[in-house]
């Protein structure tokens, strides 16, 4: 049960204070146990919903007190109206994608602070408000917002991310007339697919266009990246190096790996990479059609989900992303399943796209 409160909603002139709500969730939550009594089967208590106000959070998490909430929840539609004229700039501008970071650090404590029994859901996102932009939402484009707000959201310690809409209006995952899914459904599908629930840090020593996120592995080990690339001209060409030189010989003598195998901080011996490049049909951003490595990803006679065309890469090659593509990258031989349970690993990203180079040649404008 989701008990939204809309009070701070653009738009909405409906008001609830903060402690009549708690006091009005705290009734709720007494009838579920009432007519629920086993806690198997016992439905979750969610709220309050809406946009983040801190005072008012902190009053209502006050208010209802522990074992009420079984998730904090709140919504996110940072893009602004679905009808602006700038919706695609705003995607693609890696400055105004990061302002929406402090909303979930502040989230985050919050309820860490007030009702840390209960994890922080963002239980509505859609990107832009008002039914989605006609053009933008069921696109390609949408997807660099989309894919960024899945790694925000499991970086600052957010536990669960609902899409607005499976179904219906423009910022719907599968088309509202065929149910044909539209790029961000294949998006979403290898974040599930791909990525564990352990989030690993990340530095980034290149371009703000460059966006990325590391979690270990999902079922097996390894660990898992995603990779943005904003910009219109530029492909980039990433190498990866661990963060673990201090105490690293310490670790290697002490961590063993479920495997029985030693850590392998080093990348050393790699297997090849798995990798799936996401690129939009005919490099046009607008279009509602996505390729996996190449192969434009369409629904099987049988309307089944198709093969994702998983690619294997040398290695010790650098990661290739092409301009406007989002790649997701697997290292299976990185061997530390006790870090990945314990620890937050420091990956540094290096670009190197001999821009100076093309720039000598006259090559670059």
């Amino acid at each position: 049960m989701n008990l939204e409160m809309n009070s701070v909603e653009p738009g909405v002139s409906a008001m609830f204070e903060a402690e009549q709500y708690g006091k009005d969730v705290m009734a709720l939550k007494k009838l579920v146990k009432e007519l629920r009594p086993d806690r198997k089967t016992q439905p979750k208590i969610l709220g309050p919903g809406g946009f983040y106000e801190e005072e008012w959070f902190k009053t209502f998490l006050q208010v209802t007190g522990p074992e009420v909430l079984d998730g904090t929840t709140h919504h996110i539609y940072n893009l602004g109206l679905g009808d602006d004229s700038k919706l695609i700039t705003k995607i693609l501008d890696p400055f105004y994608l990061s302002q929406i970071a402090q909303t979930f650090k502040d989230v985050s404590y919050t309820v860490n602070r007030f009702a840390p029994w209960s994890g922080v859901w963002v239980s509505e996102s859609g990107g832009a408000y008002n039914s989605g932009g006609k053009h933008v939402s069921h696109t390609f484009a949408n997807g660099y917002w989309f894919v960024d707000q899945l790694g925000m959201t499991a970086t600052y310690n957010h536990k669960v991310h609902c899409r607005q809409a499976l179904i219906g209006r423009n910022y719907a995952v599968l088309n509202t007339s065929t149910f044909i899914p539209n790029p961000d459904y294949y998006g979403a599908l290898l974040w599930h697919r791909l990525m564990g629930s352990r989030v690993l840090g990340v530095t980034l020593n290149a371009t703000p266009n460059l966006r990325v996120y590391a979690h270990c592995a999902k079922k097996k080990p390894g660990i898992s990246l995603v990779l943005i690339n904003l910009s219109k001209d530029l492909s980039y060409w990433v190498n990866l190096a661990h963060d673990l030189n201090l105490h690293l010989h310490s670790l290697r003598r002490n961590l063993k790996s479920a495997h029985g195998v030693r850590p392998n901080f080093d990348f050393e011996d790699y297997q090849n990479r798995e990798e799936y490049h996401l690129t939009p049909k005919d490099g046009n951003i607008q279009s509602d059609v996505v390729l996996s490595n190449g192969t434009p990803l369409k629904l099987r006679d049988s309307s089944d989900i198709p093969n994702m065309n998983l690619k294997h890469v040398d290695g010790f090659a650098p990661i290739s992303v092409a301009a406007r593509s989002i790649v997701f990258a697997t290292i299976r031989d990185f061997r530390a399943p006790s870090l990945c349970l314990n620890f937050i690993i420091s990956f540094l990203l290096v670009m190197d796209v001999f821009k100076t180079l093309f720039k000598l040649l006259g090559l670059l404008l």
